[in-house]
């Protein structure tokens, strides 16, 4: 293997190790009494789209097979956090968005979870640090290098 791609997978080993021990972290945290995070991922994920998506779009930022998402939606829609509603292009197609009741769910974790975040990146990375990373991970997710307030993610990764 060259050093540059020796560098490069030492690079993502790197990375996935930082992923797995921060996830490891955030899921011993006592914030996920009402939903798994896997649960608000998909909560998380529907709340910042602009509006409803399909199974295929949603199924695009999570980590889980369509079955698994599907079996997960159907859940959720049973708890009411989501709702079903015809696709409008697609009479046979259903799109799926956050009900009040979700969206409250959502906001919830997700205040106590962004706590837990910035804790945890804050206690080891300096704003500098913190910038670059965030620099880099856009980068290689093929994000625009400078997010905006009016971010939909639907609109920079489905084609």
């Amino acid at each position: 293997m060259t050093g540059q791609s020796q560098r490069a997978n030492d690079a993502w080993e790197a990375l996935l190790t930082a992923h797995a021990t921060l996830m490891k972290r955030f899921a011993a945290e006592d914030i996920w009494a009402d939903v798994s995070m896997r649960e608000y991922d998909v909560l998380y994920t529907l709340s910042k789209c602009a509006g409803p998506l399909r199974l295929s779009e949603l199924n695009r930022y999570v980590l889980l097979s369509q079955p698994a998402l599907s079996r997960l939606v159907d859940r959720l829609a049973e708890r009411g956090l989501i709702e079903r509603c015809a696709d409008p292009a697609d009479g046979r197609g259903v799109r799926l968005s956050l009900t009040e009741a979700g969206r409250a769910v959502q906001r919830d974790i997700g205040r106590q979870h962004a706590r837990d975040v910035a804790r945890a990146m804050t206690a080891e990375l300096n704003p500098a640090e913190l910038a670059q990373l965030e620099a880099l991970c856009r980068k290689l997710a093929g994000l625009p290098a400078v997010p905006t307030a009016a971010d939909d993610i639907t609109k920079v990764l489905i084609p």
